[in-house]
This record gives structure tokens, sequence and C-alpha cells, in this order.
């Protein structure tokens, strides 16, 4: 049997325009109405996944789209906003059947219903090249309530959700990097990189708590070196206080130096903050609210950059602090 082609219009009647919110009009409209909450300001934010350098190819369309989704939503909570709707644009090569398609739209689906939030429109195209997929979230804020990357001080304490490393090592396991490894490690560490859990409740309330914050993309270091750069201050971490999982405690202990480079890998979409030490208690009391875990672990100071500290206070020399593009 030759497989439907259902064609561009096809594939958006069919796959997306089930996931329309009210102010998408079905997706018949060139364009979305908005509402925005009395008192709040939006907050847009907007991420590209490109086949082979965000995710593999061989990786499953729903869990593709959900990781594309969820990393558009911890920049939402890295502001402390609460995700509303997105919009999504594909570029697939013309060889993708509308079975990925369809399977890529049930995996946004059901986070639509996880989080909360509806499909507003977006945009497709064919491609030569490999799968590039494009998503615009909108959230809101209580009007001055948002939280930036510039208001950290010397003093502050700095603060990380979750625990760190594991989409790095995961990554790794993925490409066949590491091997020593007991299976129920591997598969935890591996669906850290596939699926990410975008810290949508912790950000909003962490509003007049937190000085300044950014969710951990390209790196722990390299993600707080934004914070310090824009806040005109400096920072230091200690690596025994970064929280890892488990998982990524056993791959350390088989692989000692990795440990530092846990601090670089980047694909965490945890939170890092700087908050004053009179915020401690308040922060704690958070944690144990939200069932989760949020580990101080360093300093801001005077200065510029960030440095990571290890045994007896000797700084780690690392070629790369993070993730970069170019």
């Amino acid at each position: 049997m030759r497989p439907r082609r259902l064609g561009e219009f096809g594939r958006i009647r069919e796959f997306f325009a089930p996931l329309a919110g009210r102010g998408a009009l079905g997706l018949t409209d060139d364009a979305a109405l908005l509402d925005c909450p009395p008192g709040c300001q939006l907050v847009v934010t907007v991420d590209q996944a490109v086949e082979g350098v965000h995710y593999l190819a061989e990786d499953r369309p729903d869990l593709v789209a959900k990781k594309l989704l969820r990393r558009n939503l911890s920049d939402l909570a890295a502001m402390g906003a609460t995700p509303h709707s997105y919009l999504v644009t594909t570029a697939l090569p013309a060889t993708r059947g509308d079975d990925w398609v369809e399977r890529f739209a049930k995996g946004l689906a059901e986070d639509q219903h996880r989080y909360g939030i509806a499909l507003l429109g977006g945009d497709s195209t064919s491609t030569p090249g490999p799968a590039s997929l494009t998503l615009t979230a909108i959230g809101h804020v209580p009007t001055g309530r948002e939280i930036r990357r510039s208001g950290a001080q010397p003093g502050d304490r700095i603060w990380v959700s979750g625990t760190i490393g594991d989409a790095f090592i995961g990554l790794k396991l993925l490409r066949g990097e590491v091997r020593r490894l007991p299976n129920e490690h591997r598969a935890s560490l591996a669906a850290r990189f596939r699926l990410p859990e975008p810290r949508t409740e912790l950000g909003p309330r962490l509003a007049g708590i937190a000085h300044a914050m950014i969710d951990v993309s390209d790196g722990l270091l390299a993600d707080l070196a934004h914070i310090c750069k824009t806040s005109g201050v400096a920072a230091t971490v200690e690596l025994a206080r970064v929280p890892l999982s488990p998982a990524a405690r056993a791959a350390v202990m088989a692989d000692p130096p990795l440990h530092p480079l846990l601090a670089t890998g980047g694909d965490d979409y945890e939170l890092v903050f700087a908050a004053a030490p009179e915020a401690d208690g308040e922060i704690t009391g958070l944690s144990q609210s939200l069932g989760l875990p949020i580990a101080k672990i360093g300093l801001v100071e005077a200065g510029a950059g960030v440095r990571l500290i290890g045994d007896l206070g000797r700084e780690i020399a690392l070629e790369r602090a993070g993730w970069r593009h170019f």
C-alpha cells in the first residue's frame, strides 16, 4: 500500500488544526488573535532544533516535538513567566512522510495538555537539507515582576534546580562514547537528553526572590557567565556542590575526569539564579513544597567572569565553559 500524501494544507488540517487554541481561528487565517491578561506583560521566546545538531536523526518524532516545546518553556520559566501558547514552523525534507508529522503533532498534543497551552499557528516548508524546526513560545508575567539576567549583586548566593550533567552524559551514551554503566543508569541519562523537564512551576514562584535567573541550555558555567556579564559581576562555583543524579555519579566514578565537564555540557534546562542570603529559608521552603531539589552552589562577587573551584579552593581550568554554535 502506498503511503498517504496529505500535502501541506492537508497536514495542517489533519494534524495541527486540532491543536489550535481559541485565538488561532482554526488555523484558517494568516495570523492569530491574542489577549494579554490584565496587569501582565507578554513574554516571547523562540528556539530552533536542527536534526543532527539539537536531536538525533533516529529520535522519535513525538520526543523531538516535546523537546522543542520544552526548551522554549524553559526560557519562559527563566523569566518567571507562565506559558500560554506557541507557534511552530517546520522545514522538512520532501521524503519525510505524513506518519512522521502525525507523530510529531501527537507529541505536541500531549505536552499541550500537560502544560496547559495551545497552538496559535506557524508555517511549513520543504528543505533539501536536514530537518529544521522552529518554535515560538508566548507567556505572561505580572508587569514589573519579570526576572532578568541583570540583577545579580555581590554577596548573592547562586542556586540551581534539579541535577546537572545528565543530558551531557546521555548524549555521549547515545553516540557510543560511554560504555561502563548499568542499564538502568543508561536509560535515565538518555531520557534526560531526549526529554528535558522545564521548571515551569518554579520559575514564576521565584519572582521577588531571585535577583537574576537563566536556564541552563549551553552549560551551567556558560549560562551563569551570561548573568555575570549582564549584571557586571563575577561568580565562583564549587564543583562539589553542583548537584548530580545517582546515574551521573556512577558515570563520574567510572571516569573521574568527566566530573568538571558536567558543568559545561548543556541541555540540562534547569534554572540557575542569584538571590540574597536572606532568601535562603524561602528557597529551601520552595524546594520542599515543589518536591524539587534546589542546591546552593556558589557565590556572586565583585569583578568579572566565572570560576569553578575544586578541592582546597583550587580553580579548575577548562577549555570551554559550554556549548557554542560558532
